[in-house]
């Protein structure tokens, strides 16, 4: 079994896409008020998710990701300084009287950063130290954000309960990170590092690669219905998405290639395009009732273009940056 998760986990782009159409298969044929009970099902698949991500992570890297000062600072400017209101406005522009589609766009653009981060960053040969400071620290940082940024930017359209939208981060990032850490902690007691990187580690991206996949099956079950009745909709979520998608690319290799190392370039691409689509998932069906189903089918369609425009950036790295240098 452990083979197998191994083996979709390194194999997203083709695994997202297949439980989409799944979901969508799925909701589309079979009653209404059972696929309304998936919902129960968003938060033990959240914390699949997210706790096996932050065994893996070391939360120490948040303390020595301040060392590289310029790199993590500019990283962060362009993850909440630049496309947050890149998305924001996009979405009024695109869907003036759809407040809820709009929100999707937000809550995409302000999760930065996931486990994916780091692996690309690995796959392009990229700085994996820096990918992982950015990780933990992107993290944090869009999950304090988040709720400010939704109730400044669309609090006027969009019914916004601060305090629940808090409530949800903290059940789905905060104490998953907390119980991540406990986990990793009591393991490092019973194991080496070694060990631990060897024959643990490995397992536990595979078991988050379950919880993704469930998120993505249950959002697009949960919105099937309205495709069916509107299939046109799926081409005006794809435009402002292929738009953000390509200005943080444009964005992120111009910095990084006028300001820092090929490694570090490679870190700060992968550091603001990928998003933590999951947990903006999760919030979006979790804090904003039955609305948020529009919302989660934006983020949900997001995973297709994430996927498959990092797999392509990773071919491009080379003429992009030049070659990896070939190590002693």
């Amino acid at each position: 079994m452990w083979k197998l998760l191994v083996r979709i986990n390194k194999n997203l782009i083709y695994a997202i896409p297949t439980l989409m159409v799944a979901g969508f298969c799925f909701g589309a044929n079979v009653d209404p008020v059972l696929v309304k009970k998936l919902k129960a099902w968003i938060m033990p698949m959240t914390f699949l998710m997210v706790c096996p991500m932050m065994v893996t992570l070391n939360i120490k890297h948040l303390q020595q990701g301040l060392k590289n000062v310029k790199l993590q600072v500019l990283t962060q400017a362009i993850n909440f300084g630049v496309i947050p209101f890149v998305a924001y406005g996009l979405g009024v522009w695109f869907f003036p009287g759809q407040p809820y589609m709009a929100l999707g766009l937000l809550l995409a653009s302000l999760l930065p950063t996931s486990g994916m981060t780091i692996s690309w960053t690995g796959f392009a040969k990229g700085n994996m130290g820096a990918a992982i400071n950015m990780t933990v620290i992107g993290l944090t940082l869009g999950s304090l954000a988040t709720p400010f940024y939704v109730k400044g930017l669309l609090g006027a359209k969009v019914d916004v309960n601060v305090m629940l939208v808090v409530k949800q981060i903290v059940l789905i990032v905060f104490i998953p990170m907390l119980l991540g850490y406990i986990t990793r902690t009591a393991l490092l007691k019973k194991y080496s590092m070694a060990e631990f990187k060897e024959k643990l580690a490995p397992r536990f991206p595979a078991l988050s690669t379950v919880g993704v996949l469930g998120i993505v099956f249950v959002a697009m079950a949960l919105k099937a219905k309205t495709v069916m009745a509107n299939p046109a909709i799926l081409g005006a979520i794809l435009v402002p998405l292929l738009i953000i998608y390509g200005v943080n690319f444009l964005l992120s290799t111009i910095v990084g290639k006028l300001m820092f190392t090929r490694g570090d370039a490679i870190a700060l691409v992968y550091g603001t395009v990928m998003r933590n689509l999951s947990i903006a998932l999760a919030i979006a069906i979790n804090a904003f009732g039955e609305a948020g189903a529009n919302a989660a089918l934006v983020i949900a369609v997001s995973y297709i273009i994430q996927v498959q425009s990092a797999a392509w950036y990773v071919k491009l790295t080379d003429k992009i940056f030049g070659p990896a240098p070939i190590e002693a």
